[in-house]
C-alpha cells in the first residue's frame, strides 16, 4: 500500500520550455537532464524554438545555457533573433549565455582519417563549466557528421554524444533535418533521444501553417496530436487546445445586449455572462450593428472587449457606427476596446485561433466579438472549419468569456443552414436571427430569438429600424393577415388612428347628448317639484280653512 502511494505521488522531473503552450502539451516541459531531439525541414522554426528555450531558461528560471551552432556564425545568429527581442550580447556579457560556432569542413575530416567527437566534448564541456550551464542546444547535428560516410562510426559517436550529455546533467536540445524515410537524415537520433518533436511547415491552398507533434516522450504522458504554432514578434506560441472537457464554470450574472428592446425579449434582460451568442442573417440585416451595440454596452460597463473584424478596418467601423450614434472611438481611447482587423486569408484557421488566444492572454478581455465567423470558410475545408469553431467555443467557455459571433447567410430558396451557422448553432447558448421581411415593394428588417438556454424568451418576430439615433425595435403590430411591417404597419396604424378619432368623436357626441338629456331631465324634475310644492301648499291652506271653520262652529254651539 505504501509502495503504491509512493508510485502515485512520483513526479517526472522536467525542465520548463518557456514556450507558450508547449509546457501544457508536454505536461511540464522537456525531460530534465536528458536530450530532446527537434527535427523538421528548412524554415519550420527549429533554431528559433531552441534559442527561445535557452533565453526563457535564463530570464525566467535563472538557468544559464550554451548554444553551439554548426551552421550559423554567432554574429548572424545574434542579429537574426534580435528582431524577436532576444538580446544575446547582454546575456553573454552577464555570463549567462555562451554562443559558440563550430566550423566543420568535409575536407578536414577526410584528411584526419579516424573521426570522433572528443574535441567537441572538450569544447562543449568547457563552455558548460564556465557558466555552470543547465541547458544546452546543438544546432544542427547533420552538419557535425556532414563528411562522415562510415555508418558504424557515426552511430557509435551519436550514442556517445547523447550519453555524454546525460552524464553532464544538462537538459539538451539537438536539432536535426528531416530525412526521406526517417525523422532525421541519420535515422538514429530519434531512437537514442528521450523526447522527439517534429516541426512541419505546410502550405494548403496558398495558406501556410506551422505544426508541431511530439513523436515520443519517455516516462511521461504528452499530447499526441498535431498542434499549430505561430512565430511572431514575441517568438513561438503553441496552441494546445485539443479536447472538449465540459466542466467549465458558469455564471448567473446578466450582461445587457445594448438594445433596450432586445433586452425585453429575454426574461433575464440580456445574456448570461460567459455564454456564446450567434447573430446570423443575410447581408444588410444589421448584424455588425448589433455586434457594435453589444460592444458599446460592454465598454460602457467597463468591460474589456476585443472586436475581431474580417471585413472592415477599425477606422471604417468607427466611422460607420458614429453615423447611428454609437461612438466606439472613446472606448478605444480609454483602453476598453481593441479592434483587430485582418483578412481571413492572412493566416490558416488554427493560426487565427492561436492569434485570438494570444490576444486573450495579453488584453485579458471579458468579451469577444468575431464578425463574421462565416468568412473563415474561405480558409479551410468543411472539416477544418467545424473543428476550428468547436475548439474556439471550447476555449472561450474555459475562460468564461462572453462571446458574440456574427454569421452571414446566403440568400437562397432552400432552408439548409450555411456551414458556419450549422457548425456552431448547436453549440452556442443563444441564437438570434435577423432577416429581411419583404412585401408591397419594400424591404424591412426583423429580429427573433431562435433559442436561449436556461432563460425564457419572446417568440415574436420584432421589426426594427435604423435611424441616425440608432436602432429602434418597434412594437408588434397585428393585422388580419398576421404581423404587419413597413407600409402595411403604417397604413394599419393610420386606419387605426382614424378609427380611434371617429370613436372618440362618437364618444364625445354621446357625452354631449347625455348632458343635454340630463339638463332636460333636471329641468323636468325641477318643474314637477315646483308643481308638487304648489299642490302641497294648496292642500295645507285647505286644511287650515277647514280647521278654522270647525272652531267657529263649535263656539256657536256653546
Amino acid at each position: 500500500m505504501q509502495e503504491q502511494t509512493k508510485s502515485n505521488s512520483f513526479i517526472f522531473p522536467k525542465t520548463p520550455t518557456g514556450v507558450d503552450g508547449l509546457d501544457e502539451i508536454t505536461d511540464g516541459g522537456f525531460p530534465k537532464g536528458r536530450p530532446t531531439l527537434i527535427c523538421g525541414g528548412a524554415g519550420c522554426g527549429k533554431t528559433l524554438l531552441s534559442m527561445q528555450f535557452l533565453i526563457k531558461g535564463i530570464t525566467e528560471y535563472n538557468e544559464p545555457g550554451v548554444f553551439m551552432s554548426f551552421e550559423e556564425p554567432s554574429d548572424d545568429l545574434t542579429l537574426n533573433v534580435k528582431s524577436l527581442g532576444f538580446d544575446l550580447e547582454q546575456l553573454k556579457a552577464d555570463k549567462k549565455l555562451v554562443v559558440d560556432h563550430v566550423r566543420v569542413e568535409r575536407s578536414e575530416i577526410e584528411e584526419a582519417g579516424e573521426y570522433d567527437l572528443d574535441g567537441l566534448f572538450i569544447r562543449l564541456g568547457h563552455a558548460i563549466d564556465s557558466i555552470k550551464a543547465k541547458r544546452v542546444v546543438l544546432d544542427t547535428i547533420e552538419s557535425l557528421f556532414a563528411g562522415l560516410d562510415n555508418q558504424a562510426i557515426l552511430r557509435a559517436e551519436l550514442r556517445r554524444l547523447f550519453h555524454w550529455l546525460k552524464t553532464k546533467g544538462v537538459t539538451a536540445i539537438i536539432t536535426g533535418e528531416r530525412g526521406e524515410a526517417t525523422l532525421t537524415r541519420q535515422g538514429l537520433e530519434e531512437y537514442v533521444s528521450d523526447c522527439v518533436i517534429v516541426l512541419d511547415h505546410r502550405v494548403t491552398e496558398q495558406v501556410s501553417t506551422r505544426r508541431l507533434r511530439i513523436v515520443k516522450y519517455r516516462g511521461s504522458t504528452h499530447g499526441t496530436n498535431e498542434y499549430p504554432f505561430l512565430i511572431d514578434e514575441d517568438g513561438i506560441s503553441v496552441l494546445p487546445i485539443t479536447s472538449l472537457k465540459l466542466n467549465n464554470e458558469v455564471s448567473s450574472d446578466i450582461v445587457p445586449t445594448g438594445l433596450s428592446g432586445l433586452n425585453e425579449m429575454f426574461e433575464g434582460g440580456g445574456f448570461y455572462r460567459g455564454s456564446n451568442i450567434l447573430v446570423s442573417g443575410t447581408a444588410g440585416t444589421a448584424k455588425t450593428t448589433l455586434a457594435c451595440y453589444f460592444a458599446n454596452q460592454q465598454c460602457e460597463n467597463n468591460e474589456k472587449t476585443i472586436y475581431f473584424a474580417f471585413e472592415e478596418s477599425p477606422q471604417q467601423l468607427v466611422r460607420n457606427m458614429k453615423s447611428i450614434g454609437v461612438d466606439l472611438q472613446k472606448h478605444i481611447d480609454s483602453g476598453n476596446l481593441l479592434i483587430h482587423s485582418s483578412r481571413p486569408s492572412l493566416n490558416g484557421l488554427e493560426l487565427h485561433l492561436l492569434t485570438l488566444r494570444k490576444y486573450i492572454r495579453e488584453f485579458k478581455p471579458t468579451t469577444i466579438i468575431i464578425d463574421p465567423i462565416s468568412n473563415l470558410i474561405t480558409v479551410g475545408s468543411e472539416h477544418e472549419v467545424r473543428s476550428m469553431l468547436v475548439r474556439l467555443i471550447d476555449m472561450l467557455k474555459a475562460s468564461n468569456i462572453t462571446a458574440l459571433f456574427t454569421s452571414l447567410n446566403k440568400q437562397s430558396d432552400n432552408f439548409r443552414p450555411d456551414l458556419a451557422e450549422e457548425s456552431v448553432s448547436s453549440l452556442v447558448d443563444t441564437w438570434v436571427t435577423v432577416r429581411d421581411m419583404e412585401g408591397i415593394g419594400e424591404r424591412n428588417r426583423g429580429i427573433f430569438i431562435v433559442k436561449s438556454r436556461g432563460m425564457g424568451h419572446s417568440n415574436q418576430v420584432r421589426e426594427f429600424v435604423i435611424t441616425s439615433n440608432g436602432i429602434k425595435l418597434l412594437d408588434v403590430e397585428l393585422g388580419p393577415q398576421g404581423i404587419l411591417t413597413g407600409a402595411a404597419r403604417q397604413s394599419h396604424q393610420f386606419k387605426k388612428t382614424i378609427s380611434d378619432i371617429k370613436l372618440q368623436n362618437e364618444i364625445n357626441r354621446q357625452d354631449r347628448e347625455i348632458e343635454r338629456k340630463r339638463r332636460v331631465l333636471e329641468a323636468n324634475i325641477e318643474a314637477l317639484k315646483n308643481e308638487f310644492e304648489s299642490a302641497e301648499e294648496e292642500l295645507s291652506i285647505l286644511k287650515a280653512t277647514e280647521e278654522l271653520q270647525e272652531k267657529l262652529a263649535s263656539k256657536k254651539t256653546k
